[in-house]
């Protein structure tokens, strides 16, 4: 028997009981005449103490022991005289009797503990060292517990899981495909699902009523904190529902999901933001609800007075920083060139200082006078004690800035607590956006989204106004998932691929199997996709999703553990047909 206990179970109460336990040594503390040792395992970590009563036998082992080495040990369990209220197995120790080296191990890379001296590269190299890590072992239990709640949730609300195919037809959905020679079709390729889109449509059309799936997706795309070339999405659909439907169910799930896993109670009804005000009052369409400072635009208020930033500019605007008009110079230097960062955008900054005593004190003083400050305050809701944060340029590209600025002085002033959570419903988003280097509209979700009733008849005169049938859900400023109701009929498919610029030709050979099922009784139907990993780092507290996927990327989409991806051999590229293009050669 390896083991009777784990090495988090032991309490108080198992004082005198004789266990048999075994794990990893996280540390060895030679005090005086005893030596400690902490052994792990995933369910926590139990001291071992070893004193003039230990037997001489295990006594002489001690000396060839060393960090994550595998030992059993059978001993005593006895109450501690210092006890550590910061472990759950603090109260107690066990005094073995028996002591047999299970395994070796040779000096791990970095220290095996909640706080590593590891940088990323290297933990990642050693993925498997690092996964012991408590930490990490906390994020992974926290994503299995995740899944078997949604698994629970949906099939009390008569979801069926249904598995659909990772090798299937390129599409164009927006980001990179991933492609697979086929050996057996010489010349033709698979594609790795960006998202099940079709099949979940085409699983409705079978009559399938409520699907899920969570599901394994992939996009050759630049990568960043939130994002992974394969990364996991819980994907789901239903027919004969509205957009109500669909919010309130899954509303549920959230509301499900808070409370068992993060025992957070949100009773009320999340806030439905349209994306219009969504942009013009937090600078983006995933906006961080917990904390205020919305944006204000004061374009009429600044315009005409001689100050040419202001003048040429399409749009002013700016944020409330409640409470800092004590702000230093050097302070203010640094949100300059914060916002003049590239990921930013911005060309300057203008500040205004509101001070208790009631006067103003700006970087533009010159151009204005006490009385323009105080409309600005006004406009901006900006009372004593407060800084106002200004930037101008082009509308868009303005709020967008605002926006990040607006998040940064958030993170500065402490608003943006882990630990708080505040869903949204982002609703009414464009179905269309114009992209300047294709000439051309895109989806601003995918091809499948069915407008808004009421603006279907702007397809003939005005589809860049047509509303999508759309939605977003959003955590404290991330993106958590997103769907819509679906076109349903090959008409109206049809008059979607043409407002892309979608010839009827490529629109059959990308989607003929689709539209030949509108032609069979397709039932109204729409659905979500929710980031799987992105909601369990939000739920976490986390920033990055990589800490809650077991063997994840680097920047680089490589696995620095296994050294993928890597070349093939020649024998493989011949039997798929395949002949590499000389990148020397390429340059020349």
């Amino acid at each position: 028997m390896y083991r009777t206990h784990t090495c988090g179970e032991l309490r108080l109460e198992d004082t005198a009981a004789t266990v048999t336990l075994t794990g990893w040594i996280q540390r060895i503390r030679e005090m005086g005449g005893m030596t400690f040792i902490t052994l792990r395992d995933r369910y926590g970590i139990t001291q071992l103490v070893f004193d003039e009563h230990t037997p001489l036998p295990v006594s002489e082992k001690l000396h060839g022991l060393g960090r994550e080495f595998i030992i059993r040990i059978t001993g005593k369990v006895r109450e501690r005289a210092s006890k550590n209220p910061a472990m759950p197995t603090g109260d107690i120790e066990v005094s073995p009797g028996e002591l047999e080296i299970v395994n070796r191990s040779e000096v791990p890379p970095f220290t095996i503990e909640n706080d590593t001296d590891g940088g990323d590269e290297l933990r990642m190299k050693y993925r498997y060292l690092d996964l012991r890590r408590e930490p990490l072992q906390n994020n992974m239990m926290l994503r299995h517990r995740m899944a078997q709640e949604i698994r629970k949730y949906l099939d009390e609300h008569a979801f069926v899981e249904v598995e659909t195919p990772f090798l299937i037809k390129s599409t164009p959905e927006g980001a990179r495909d991933f492609v697979v020679p086929s050996r057996m079709n010489p010349g033709e390729f698979y594609a790795l699902p960006q998202s099940p889109q079709t099949f979940k449509q085409l699983l409705m059309i079978s009559g399938y009523d409520r699907y899920f799936q969570i599901v394994r997706c992939f996009r050759d795309e630049d990568l960043r904190a939130d994002r992974q070339p394969e990364f996991t999405q819980l994907d789901c659909e239903m027919t004969f529902v509205d957009q109500e439907d669909v919010l309130n169910t899954f509303e549920g799930l959230a509301k499900h999901l808070f409370r068992v896993v993060a025992n957070y109670e949100y009773k009320d009804r999340f806030p439905r933001i349209t994306y219009d005000d969504a942009i013009k009052y937090y600078g983006t369409d995933k906006p961080d609800l917990r904390f205020g400072m919305k944006i204000a635009e004061i374009t009429p208020q600044v315009q005409g007075s001689g100050f040419k930033v202001f003048d040429d500019a399409g749009y002013v605007g700016g944020i409330t920083a409640g409470g800092c008009a004590g702000y230093s110079r050097k302070q203010l230097d640094e949100l300059t060139a914060f916002v003049k960062k590239p990921q930013v955008g911005a060309k300057g900054l203008v500040y205004v200082k509101y001070h208790e005593d009631g006067t103003f004190k700006s970087s533009v003083d010159k151009f204005f006078e006490e009385k323009d400050f105080q409309e600005w305050a006004r406009a901006m809701n900006a009372h004593p004690g407060d800084l106002m944060l200004i930037l101008a340029g082009k509308r868009e590209q303005t709020l967008s800035a605002l926006g990040v600025l607006r998040n940064e002085m958030g993170n500065r002033l402490g608003l943006r607590d882990p630990d708080a959570f505040a869903p949204a419903w982002v609703v009414d988003f464009p179905l269309l956006e114009w992209d300047e280097q294709e000439g051309r509209y895109s989806a601003m979700h995918h091809p499948f989204t069915s407008p808004k009733d009421e603006d279907i008849p702007l397809y003939e005169t005005n589809p860049g106004e047509m509303r999508a049938n759309a939605y977003d859900f959003v955590i404290n400023g991330v993106e958590i998932g997103g769907g819509s109701i679906r076109i349903h009929t090959r008409d109206l498919q049809e008059k979607m691929f043409h407002a892309l610029g979608i010839s009827k030709e490529e629109a059959n050979a990308k989607f003929g199997f689709l539209m030949n099922a509108f032609r069979y009784g397709a039932p109204p139907h729409g659905g979500i996709a929710f980031g799987f990993d992105r909601w369990c780092a939000v739920m976490g507290g986390s920033d990055s999703i990589r800490d809650y996927i077991a063997f994840p990327k680097n920047n680089a989409g490589r696995d620095l553990m296994i050294d993928s991806p890597a070349p093939i051999s020649q024998e493989q590229l011949n039997e798929l047909q395949i002949k590499l293009v000389d990148q020397q050669n390429k340059k020349e």
